[in-house]
């Protein structure tokens, strides 16, 4: 091992072991525009930038922004949440023009996934995103995970698998890395791995037979990265969560796999790796246990993070607990990427061309879809509406993956399709009573979201039917308990476009 024999701050920020550590880091930052910390240090050697809601105010802005970036560094890879469906940064204070996977996979049409994918590619592209933290390739086998949900495209690993291979494929043929998650699957989870470490007891043949079967489809698509979940699978490491073990990342996705992409792990400020192991410490195992890429800047945006990072990276490769080796093997598949992008966006519309708020011009495919997934079942003897109904949301807490910025339900799409629709919001302090006092005398379109999940909402629902059973209930989370009501309407996701949908079967349009 080379010993360089300089400080790890201020004057040394050029050299090529500095510059490795600023390469491996994919960090966030506050603010519509780059602030002057986040540009300087892309001039030292910082590679990657990821953006979130709090980022983008719109497509123009985004465009200048990226521009911005670009300005200081060609090859830099600007990365970006962007699923479609309930996570959407894009259209964070809107709602997505895109329904999600659990839509795309309930319609099951693999050209369709692909079609979806690859104009969010574009819009992407056309802003100047080149890598997308997508898809979830997660079997959404436990149906009440509480951060997987909608954002997987079902329970069947081969479904799944089909579509994360279109979903990767479509992506990319428009210009835009594709970022597979969250190795080696966090479907079969009860714990959401922002808040803690959760933990998954399967053998390795469960394994092998669910969660890993999408992933496989994803590498034999040519999926450019691979995001590693924060879960701990004793089956393949009784001490390491998955990010921070080498006979996952390495001996698992790596030689088993045979993948040679880019390794991007999972936000390292999320509490099961934060405070479990720390930040620093965790950065250094997860690069030395075989990922490229560290994912922070959701919650921590600021310099002060991305140079305790840097410096923990270089102290330990001095102090030999991380091979010089694998920070630059890290690091050069970073900038292999980097080109890989540069290169795409030579081949796609570039930044600044045919950019637009929502779905593209002539291009309603994210609605058509949408439209596709919704699954209707009606009681005999229930009557369409005749007139402005009251529309009851139940709103649970978000998850920190899809946030509470973005606004959902069918209300505001209903009143454009019905004026006068009424609509009040309830949480787990509102009854039944609540509702049909805030109704009145008019219909009531009760709407749920994962009502298998929340007791309340189910027994306020239960209450609701017994007193007007021709309420009309839109489920617009995981369609897993049976429906009821006058008229039930599974959207599978909570997208603007799916609350469309939904109100054009309310309205009878």
């Amino acid at each position: 091992m080379t010993t360089i024999a300089r400080s790890t701050t201020g004057s040394d920020s050029k050299d090529g072991l500095t510059r490795d550590a600023l390469t491996v880091l994919q960090p966030g930052f506050v603010g519509t525009s780059a602030p002057d910390w986040l540009l300087r240090r892309i001039g030292e050697g910082l590679t990657s930038v990821g953006l979130f809601g709090r980022n983008i105010a719109s497509a123009g802005q985004l465009t200048a922004l990226t521009a911005q970036l670009r300005a200081e560094r060609g090859d830099v890879l600007v990365a970006i949440d962007e699923e479609g469906g309930d996570v959407t940064r894009l259209e964070v204070r809107t709602g997505s023009s895109f329904p999600g996977n659990l839509a795309l996979g309930a319609v099951d049409d693999t050209a369709l996934t692909r079609d979806v994918a690859h104009e969010l590619g574009r819009r992407l592209a056309a802003c100047g995103v080149d890598l997308n933290w997508a898809p979830s390739a997660d079997v959404n086998s436990n149906p009440g995970n509480p951060v997987i949900g909608v954002r997987s495209f079902g329970a069947d690993p081969q479904l799944v698998a089909r579509h994360t291979a279109a979903y990767v494929e479509g992506l990319q043929a428009a210009g835009v890395a594709a970022c597979t998650k969250h190795f080696p699957g966090h479907g079969d989870t009860a714990v959401d791995s922002h808040h803690a470490l959760p933990r998954i007891d399967v053998d390795l043949d469960t394994l092998h037979a669910r969660e890993l079967v999408p992933f496989r489809a994803a590498i034999a698509a040519g999926s450019k990265s691979v995001m590693s979940a924060h879960i701990l699978l004793p089956a393949l490491d009784p001490t390491r969560p998955a990010t921070l073990s080498p006979r996952v990342l390495t001996g698992l996705l790596r030689d088993e796999l045979g993948y040679d992409g880019l390794i991007v792990t999972d936000a390292v400020e999320m509490q099961a790796i934060a405070s479990t192991y720390g930040i620093e410490r965790g950065s250094v195992l997860a690069i030395a246990a075989g990922a490229d890429a560290l994912c922070v800047g959701g919650g921590l945006a600021d310099e002060d993070t991305v140079l305790r990072l840097r410096d923990a990276l270089v102290a330990a490769v001095r102090a030999g607990e991380l091979p010089e080796s694998r920070l630059a093997d890290a690091a050069a598949r970073v900038r292999a990427l980097a080109s890989w992008t540069r290169r795409a966006r030579g081949d796609v519309a570039g930044p600044g061309a045919d950019v637009q708020e929502g779905t593209a011009p002539g291009t309603d495919i994210g609605l058509i879809a949408a439209r596709r997934a919704v699954r209707v079942t009606t009681s005999p003897g229930y009557a369409p509406l005749d007139s402005a109904p009251y529309v009851a949301a139940f709103t649970p807490v978000a998850n920190i993956a899809v946030g509470d910025e973005t606004p959902w339900g069918v209300a505001a799409e209903l009143s454009a399709l019905v004026p006068g629709t009424g609509t009040g919001t309830f949480d787990e302090s509102g009854t039944a009573e609540d509702v049909l006092a805030a109704a009145g005398a008019r219909r009531i379109v009760a709407v749920v979201r994962d009502e298998h999940r929340h007791p309340w909402m189910s027994a306020a629902l239960t209450g609701l039917l017994a007193a007007r059973p021709d309420t009309v209930v839109v489920e617009m989370g995981v369609p897993q308990a049976p429906p009821r009501g006058g008229l039930h309407i599974a959207t599978h996701g909570a997208a603007r476009v799916c609350g469309r949908a939904a109100a054009e079967v309310v309205a009878g349009v």
